[in-house]
């Protein structure tokens, strides 16, 4: 009698263990929202509006052809005359609409002699980043402010984290050429500079002055460096002007 107690237990254990297994594959669900692919989306209650799959429209497949799925130009390099010394070129959705709902993306970056790939991060995806000429020297910014930095060379790759700050500075008194990939069809681009010091319309006086603890000739000066408009001393917004405007 003890032995089949025994038995009826062991059995009883077998199954508990084998439903729990069966239970933790069958049940198991995703409890966060998909990434975002796009800025901004306005909830609208009307039925008639239109409906987008990431932002995009897709054409008929019936109408679809091979043409569809290629890209050409890769191979032309960008235009380096500018004051970075560098120019990115992303190939997107926007760009290439065959990558719609697919998730990826790649870019080229071409570097003059010692132009910089500005400290940027990219909203909306992870990148991994390949050299394939020259001499490069990179570095990630983490969110507690830590510095990962290295010196690259052709046939290194190295990956920056969705959201995270990093750079790329060529060493080298010759061109320099990397290709990039990413893990979204939009990955965005922010750069910090510009982000701070170009936007429209402008950040506050206030903000700056404080953020930086200069004076606003400073912010002013550092304004015309990323911003299209023309800037003087005296355009500048300021709490007392946002005020009077307001008033």
């Amino acid at each position: 009698m003890e032995n089949d107690n025994h038995a009826i237990l062991a059995t009883l254990a077998l199954c508990t263990v084998f439903a729990m297994s069966f239970t933790s594959h069958i049940y198991v669900a995703s409890a966060s929202d998909p990434g975002l692919l796009q800025d901004f989306c306005v909830g609208v209650n009307d039925p008639d509006s239109a409906v987008f799959v990431n932002g995009k429209f897709c054409k008929n497949p019936k109408d679809v052809t091979i043409d569809d799925f290629l890209y050409k130009g890769f191979n032309i390099p960008s235009d380096t005359n500018n004051t970075q010394r560098a120019e990115a070129t992303l190939v997107d959705v926007n760009r290439f609409p065959a990558l719609n709902t697919l998730g990826v993306a790649m870019a080229r970056v071409d570097f003059a002699s010692f132009g910089l790939n500005t400290p940027h991060l990219h909203p909306r995806g992870s990148e991994i980043f390949a050299v394939l000429e020259g001499t490069l020297y990179a570095g990630i910014v983490t969110t507690d402010y830590k510095l990962f930095d290295t010196v690259l060379r052709k046939g290194d790759m190295i990956v920056f984290p969705q959201g995270l700050i990093h750079f790329q500075l060529n060493l080298g008194k010759t061109d320099a050429l990397a290709i990039a990939s990413f893990g979204s069809q939009f990955p965005g681009r922010v750069n910090v500079a510009n982000g701070v010091f170009g936007t429209t319309p402008q950040i506050l006086d206030d903000v700056l002055t404080q953020a930086f603890q200069v004076d606003e000739m400073v912010i002013q000066q550092l304004r015309s460096q990323f911003s299209g408009q023309n800037i003087s001393i005296n355009t500048g917004r300021s709490i007392l002007k946002l005020l009077t405007d307001v008033a």
